[in-house]
């Protein structure tokens, strides 16, 4: 279990940190593109994640190149959400969004959500026709209130990542300049 444990760790770290120290822009480029690449993960489109965040460093790029961001490190946070998370967050989007448009008292239970992403999970199809169809199947059984209820858990995931990377890499920065001084 330890050697798995090990294993998964130096994978997120891979995956997740190194390409915030890798950057070599500001640290607020760097930082936004954490916020992007969260706040992205935290929408009910896992699959085409990375797409979103390609298209929106495009867009940015094109109309206010002020704002660009890190487009490696957005596309590595959104694997946050993943296939094997996805039923948990969606099922936390689903319960949020119903409290958000009134719904508490009735409220999807777990079991039921379950038995329905199931059913979705089961049809049949690949590639970027299976990411349409899936979409277009998971809109349909729970619609609106599992997109409304993404905003917040969004917004939240942004904002923090923004504020942890931005420190964890001026941290970073500094312990190198530290360490270039004293060697």
């Amino acid at each position: 279990m330890l050697e798995k444990s090990s294993g998964l760790r130096r994978l997120l770290r891979y995956r997740l940190i190194v390409p915030i120290l890798r950057g070599r822009k500001a640290s607020q480029f760097t930082a936004r593109g954490a916020a992007v690449g969260l706040a992205v993960a935290m929408t009910p489109t896992v699959g085409v994640q990375m797409i979103f965040c390609a298209g929106l460093w495009m867009l940015l790029r094109a109309i206010k190149p002020a704002w660009g961001f890190n487009l490696i490190v957005a596309c590595a946070w959104t694997w946050i959400t993943n296939v094997f998370t996805v039923g948990p967050f969606y099922y936390g989007f689903l319960v949020t969004g119903q409290l958000m448009l009134g719904n508490g008292g009735g409220l999807y239970g777990f079991g039921n959500f379950l038995a329905d992403f199931n059913q979705v999970m089961a049809i049949e199809t690949s590639g970027v026709e299976g990411l349409w169809v899936y979409s277009l199947a998971f809109f349909d059984v729970w619609g609106v209130p599992m997109f409304v209820g993404s905003l917040p858990w969004a917004a939240l995931s942004a904002w923090l990542g923004y504020a942890w990377s931005l420190r964890f890499l001026r941290k970073f920065r500094e312990a190198q300049r530290h360490k270039l001084i004293t060697h």
